[in-house]
């Protein structure tokens, strides 16, 4: 997660979950927010689900930020072989 996104939820580093059922975008996202409420809405729109314009997601080196939510991510993310990263994009010049 980025930065501001760990501060806020007062965690330092990686965050493990647990999630039940097919490993997706939207279910590892409503698990995030099941523990650490406060960043509903940070990452995605509240009503919508959608992802916030200036969030990027990645897994296994490929961005999955335009792949349906509820996708399955790859094996090696569901297995916690790899990550699945939030980050904040830049923009600017």
């Amino acid at each position: 997660m980025p930065t501001h996104l760990r501060t806020l939820a007062r965690v330092a580093g990686e965050v493990v979950l647990d999630v039940e059922g097919p490993v997706t975008q939207g279910s590892v996202l409503d698990a995030l927010e099941a523990v650490h409420p406060v960043l509903r809405g940070t990452i995605r729109d509240h009503v919508t689900h959608r992802r916030r314009p200036f969030v990027r997601f990645f897994a296994c080196e490929e961005d999955l930020s335009h792949e349906p939510p509820d996708a399955p991510l790859p094996q090696a993310v569901a297995s916690g072989a790899e990550p699945f990263l939030v980050v904040g994009a830049m923009a600017g010049g």
